[in-house]
């Protein structure tokens, strides 16, 4: 028996985790040529939807476990069906491996599937590829040379790579039913109640709620009175663990954060006594959903995410997935330049900011995600719609780091040093009238991120005149530290190489609502230009998504605030220690 539960749950459960469904997709070719016979290209399509719920590229599974039938009817349609999909996008040297459990014991009928996936759980957890036995070379039948694709014939190593190990599992019914699941390497374990006494590496957060005020400072008051009744225990992990794991959540809540017993104490004091403390939060719990807000850039600053990477073993495991993707695009390392290694190029750089804010921001969704916080719509501002894209599901992490990498390294040669952007504190309206007399071409809305935050873009020279006006005026204008202007017409000038640089890029439907600032839709390669005449605004896609009963979380580096009302959002604070 298999048992099949959320990862948050299996893990809050404290279930072992033996493997994860990353993803799966089932078709009929009962309409091709017969109901009982395989049709190579509806096979092909259950494995691309397959790779598309799963957010993947077919070169990133490792093996392929066929349902391999042994017939000389199935055997060759499922191998060219392996061949136009995996088999195109791996290489000589790493070629997908194909094994079939059925050379073992047979065909075992409606159980096949699940004898495959076991099968490939035990492979994954042990590190090593099971020989198909009876089997010394490849079929004839075949052709082989139309893809890279390698028969299990000897046992093989399974290494670390850097990444989940990951298999595919196909499985298809006599009545000409297909399946195709993907399954990958469990992250590494979280810690459990045990490790929770040890002492703690850093802050850390006691829940408390209540069906009332009063019972939440009833709460509270109970708590400090055991504390002062047991001076030398229990130790504040010990305390957190059982107060996050062991107690019913109510609608009045408070979050108190500190290191020791004297900052619990503090915390806990003032909210006895319904006052205020910086280690102090209180709050109404809502029945709302959760989006997801990816800023643009200007979030970034030297040693971000180290923490994480550090702490958090999803973190890290989808940041070096985000280096691998990143790799065939860029001459840096992801990791070197978030942990400033000697010889690393900066931040300052447009071409590796911004593909390193976008690992950040979509490491940081999979790490919100593995904690049981799934978003029920995302948003991106200006660049940081390509990582909502692919948190979305719209592109492929391979697709968005192409988009991300590509595009920035368009900016930087073509872009940088021609103009800037400023931001302005006052309504788009009043903005709108203040460039005017310098016109588009020289000046331009850029932004909309509030109802009186406002970024515009444009010549320099154009700009420094603007900032000068608005001083004059007392009004807050400030520069925004990049060379080139963003979501200008200046941007008119990358259009044709973007086009053909982002041709490859195939969207895809979208998993999860992705609300767009600019269009509201779209994910061809036209759709990932820096915008031109079109500014972004982040207030209506935060309302569509609080319309739809979504509250939005913040998942950029820094803390992000929209203003309150239909006009705004609201945020959270990401600086590398935990979401």
């Amino acid at each position: 028996m298999l048992l099949v539960e959320r990862l948050s749950d299996a893990r809050r459960n404290g279930h072992p985790v033996l493997a994860v469904v990353r993803g799966s997709a089932i078709n009929q070719d009962g309409a091709s040529n017969g109901l009982t016979a395989p049709n190579g290209p509806s096979q092909q399509r259950v494995i691309r939807q397959a790779l598309a719920n799963a957010r993947l590229s077919a070169s990133e599974v490792d093996v392929v476990e066929a349902h391999g039938t042994g017939t000389t009817l199935g055997d060759p349609i499922e191998a060219q069906a392996l061949l136009a999909t995996y088999g195109q996008e791996h290489t000589d040297d790493q070629p997908l491996w194909l094994g079939s459990v059925k050379s073992n014991f047979g065909h075992t009928q409606a159980a096949a599937g699940v004898a495959g996936i076991i099968k490939m759980v035990k492979a994954i957890e042990h590190g090593v590829l099971p020989r198909t036995l009876h089997v010394d070379e490849p079929s004839p039948h075949v052709d082989w040379t139309a893809g890279a694709v390698s028969l299990l014939t000897e046992q093989t190593e399974w290494p670390e790579t850097g990444r989940p190990r990951r298999a595919a599992v196909s499985s298809f019914g006599i009545s000409g039913t297909n399946a195709h699941t993907i399954i990958e390497q469990a992250p590494a374990e979280r810690p459990t109640a045990a490790d929770a006494t040890a002492p703690a590496p850093g802050p850390l957060p006691w829940i408390l709620s209540g069906k009332s005020e009063t019972a939440l400072s009833a709460q509270a008051e109970r708590l400090l009175a055991h504390l002062d009744a047991h001076p030398g225990g229990p130790r504040p992990a010990d305390v957190g663990y059982s107060l996050a794991t062991t107690r019913a959540v109510h609608d009045q809540r408070a979050v108190l954060v500190g290191t020791d017993r004297e900052d619990f104490t503090r915390a806990l004091t003032a909210l006895a006594r319904g006052e205020a403390a910086a280690q102090l939060v209180q709050g109404n719990g809502t029945a709302g959903k959760t989006a997801f807000v990816f800023p643009g850039q200007g979030s970034q600053w030297a040693g971000m995410a180290v923490g994480l990477m550090d702490a958090s073993p999803v973190f890290a495991a989808r940041i070096h997935e985000c280096a691998a993707a990143l790799a065939e695009f860029t001459d840096w390392s992801l990791v070197e330049v978030l942990r400033g290694a000697e010889g690393a190029p900066s931040l300052d750089r447009v071409d590796v900011v911004q593909p390193v804010l976008f690992a950040v921001m979509v490491s940081l969704a999979e790490l919100w995600r593995s904690l049981g916080v799934v978003p029920a719509a995302v948003v991106g501002h200006s660049q940081g719609e390509i990582a909502a894209a692919c948190v979305a599901g719209v592109l492929s992490l391979k697709d968005a780091a192409r988009v991300v990498a590509l595009r920035s390294q368009a900016i930087g040669r073509v872009l940088a040093g021609k103009g800037g952007m400023v931001s302005v504190a006052l309504p788009v309206a009043v903005v709108r009238e203040r460039i005017a007399p310098w016109g588009e071409e020289r000046i331009s809305v850029a932004a909309v991120n509030g109802p009186s935050s406002v970024v515009v873009s444009g010549e320099p020279e154009a700009l420094d005149e603007l900032i000068a006006a608005c001083e004059a005026d007392e009004v807050r204008a400030r520069r925004v530290p990049v060379d080139y202007a963003s979501h200008s017409a200046q941007v008119e000038l990358l259009r044709e190489e973007l086009l053909e640089l982002l041709a490859p890029v195939e969207p895809r439907a979208a998993e999860v609502p992705f609300l767009s600032t600019v269009t509201g839709s779209g994910s061809r390669a036209r759709s990932w230009m820096p915008s031109t005449g079109s500014p972004t605004s982040v207030a209506p896609s935060s309302w569509r998504a609080r319309s739809g009963g979504c509250w939005t979380r913040a998942s950029g580096v820094h803390r992000v605030q929209c203003a309150p009302g239909a006009d705004g959002g609201c945020a959270g604070d990401c600086r590398g220690r935990g979401p």
